[in-house]
C-alpha cells in the first residue's frame, strides 16, 4: 500500500463503534484501535484502549470501543515487528487526519527507514518545510498511530532522543530493536 493510501484527510465523523486488540510485546502491552475496516486509528504501548480513543481526531474517533482477541493483520504485524520483521508494520493502513502539513509529516515518516534515524532538522527537510523544524516535532508529538507512523525514528540533532509519548525507555529499546535486526 503506498503511503498515499495509508492516511486519509476528512471531514466527517468517526465510525460508531471501532475494535481494538492488546498484545503481549518485550516492552509491554501494545493496544491498537482500528477502524470498521482494519485501518489503524490509534496505537500505544498501553494497555488503555480509552486513553487511545482520545488521541483519535474528532472526526474520526469512534464513540464506543469494542475489545477483540486480535485484529487479524494488525495484530500479526505487531507481533511480527517485535520478533524482528521490522517491514512488517510498513502495509498496514493508518488512518490519520489533520491539516495538509501534519498528514503530509505523517507519510514521510512511514518513509523514514528502520534503523536510519533522523534529526527533528532533517525530518523537517524531508517532509519539505526545513526551517520548521518545531512543526516537524509537532507531528510526531500528535501522532496517535505509534509504531505504524514511526516518529520514534526522530532523535534531537545532538544525538539525544527528545521525547516520545510511550516514554524514553520504549524509544530506546524501538531504535536499538531497529539497529540490531538492520546490521
Amino acid at each position: 500500500m503506498s503511503t498515499a493510501d495509508s492516511t486519509r484527510t476528512t471531514t466527517g465523523t468517526g465510525s460508531p463503534t471501532a475494535d481494538f486488540a492488546t498484545v503481549a510485546t518485550p516492552i509491554g502491552p501494545f493496544t491498537a484501535v482500528v477502524d470498521t475496516d482494519g485501518a489503524v486509528l490509534a496505537s500505544g504501548w498501553t494497555d488503555d484502549a480509552e486513553h487511545l480513543r482520545g488521541l483519535i481526531h474528532p472526526a474520526l474517533r469512534p464513540d464506543a470501543l469494542r475489545r477483540r482477541a486480535s485484529l487479524g493483520a494488525v495484530t500479526t504485524a505487531v507481533e511480527a515487528y517485535h520478533d524482528g520483521d521490522l517491514r512488517a508494520i510498513d502495509t498496514v493502513t493508518v488512518r490519520q487526519t489533520s491539516g495538509p502539513f501534519l498528514v503530509h509529516a505523517w507519510e514521510i515518516l512511514r518513509k523514514i527507514p528502520a534503523g536510519n534515524p533522523v534529526t527533528y532538522t532533517e525530518y523537517a527537510t524531508v517532509s519539505g518545510r526545513p526551517a520548521a523544524t518545531r512543526a516537524a516535532a509537532n507531528a510526531c508529538a500528535r501522532n496517535a498511530a505509534a509504531l505504524f507512523v514511526p516518529c520514534h525514528r526522530i532523535i534531537r540533532t545532538d544525538g539525544t532522543l527528545g521525547g516520545f509519548r510511550w516514554g524514553l525507555d520504549i524509544k530506546r529499546w524501538l531504535l536499538a530493536h531497529e539497529r540490531t535486526a538492520t546490521n
